[in-house]
């Protein structure tokens, strides 16, 4: 493995990591969206940083990129606090007339100097070990992997000084101002480290990179888990894990190397999204089967509960009466038998002991409205659920 190599994958590790941090809280605070209004709103940032440096590689520019960022934000909020547009409406007014701006900017100002839209937009990982940092004529690097390194500390930096508010005012704004916290400052201090934290990854990533690594392992991590440590770890984890293992992938196909880093997280995501324990797709619908099953198995033992009569207990009424399906008598009446609720002797079905006391809780917690009751209830009673 080269020194190139090894740089490549540093510097995408390190900026997993810093956009991993600051995309968890976007998440949680239901901002996803902004990361891509913020990505293309501050290229004005940059344009004007570099009218006024004429280097791509001034600090300055992050600052006033930075400050586009913010600008975004504040300018989205305060469209949709007037209340005729969604949140949502609101980026999409205000990000691309930003990002018009920048382009205007670009055409008309800069067609004799290497800056254009690609150039701001389309950072490519493979070029980033050739831009080396000198001091004293001495190489100490590439740039991006100094400038994202830096911009990583300070983040983390941050996530521990102020992890106590960011977690209180993510989850309870009210909650956080009557403890002498300010919502206000925390929810623009993070704006302003994914901005700064967007623009650091430019150069090297590209603006595509950023978004999907700001945002698909932190929404990967909260389909894993509701505790926000282990959903920072685990969005660190996917994002580094994904940007390795999409180089090596890259590196195999000879292709692009961003592309690459991105379906792999894609795909991570839908891999988690079908599978997650609790909150995968095939655990909802498996809950949500189970519980129409449950529910008819609750209707049958009431029923069973108000009526004496054999012709009303009789295996057969199931589907002649009720109205259900083979199917769905079948899995209804296993069910009572694996809890032990009921017992069938020549077709007539009758309650256990265990049936009857279920049944009488039951109606006690329904004719109470406590039918919220039900679900410790079925944990007491069921050995097995449907």
């Amino acid at each position: 493995m080269s020194s190139a190599q090894i740089e490549i994958q540093l510097i995408a590790s390190l900026v997993a990591i810093a956009c991993a941090i600051p995309g968890t809280f976007l998440v949680l605070r239901k901002m996803a969206l902004i990361t891509d209004a913020i990505s293309h709103s501050i290229l004005p940032g940059i344009v004007i940083g570099f009218f006024i440096t004429h280097d791509l590689s001034s600090p300055l520019l992050i600052i006033l990129a930075a400050a586009s960022g913010v600008l975004t934000v504040v300018l989205v909020e305060f469209i949709q606090k007037t209340g005729l547009v969604k949140e949502d409406t609101a980026i999409g007014l205000v990000f691309p007339a930003l990002f018009s701006i920048g382009i205007i900017l670009i055409a008309q100002n800069a067609n004799d100097v290497h800056l254009d839209v690609d150039a701001v937009l389309l950072g490519e990982l493979a070029f980033a070990p050739f831009d080396r940092l000198l001091i004293g004529g001495t190489d100490v690097g590439p740039k991006s992997l100094w400038i994202i390194g830096i911009i990583l500390l300070i983040t983390l930096g941050l996530l521990f000084a102020f992890f106590k508010e960011l977690k209180v005012s993510t989850f309870d704004a009210g909650l956080a101002s009557a403890l002498g916290l300010s919502p206000v400052v925390m929810h623009y201090g993070l704006m302003t480290v994914s901005s700064i934290t967007t623009v650091g990854a430019f150069d090297a990533v590209g603006a595509i990179l950023v978004i999907a690594l700001m945002i698909t392992p932190a929404a990967t991590a909260y389909l894993l888990t509701n505790d926000l440590k282990k959903m920072l770890v685990l969005s660190v984890i996917f994002g580094v894990s994904s940007a390795i293992t999409g180089y090596w992938i890259a590196h195999a196909l000879d292709t692009s190397i961003s592309g690459s880093m991105t379906t792999v997280l894609g795909l991570v995501f839908l891999f988690v999204y079908l599978f997650a324990p609790n909150k995968g797709l095939f655990s909802v619908l498996y809950r949500q089967k189970q519980q129409r099953i449950e529910v008819s198995l609750l209707t049958f033992l009431l029923h069973l509960g108000n009526h004496q009569e054999e012709e009303e207990r009789h295996v057969k009424h199931l589907n002649e009466h009720i109205n259900w399906q083979k199917v769905q008598s079948k899995s209804v009446l296993n069910l009572a038998l694996k809890n032990n609720m009921i017992t069938i002797n020549n077709d007539i079905v009758s309650l256990t002991k265990k049936g009857k006391n279920f049944t009488t809780e039951a109606i006690d917690y329904i004719v109470t409205n406590k039918n919220s009751e039900i679900e410790n209830m079925k944990d007491r009673f069921f050995l097995f659920r449907g």
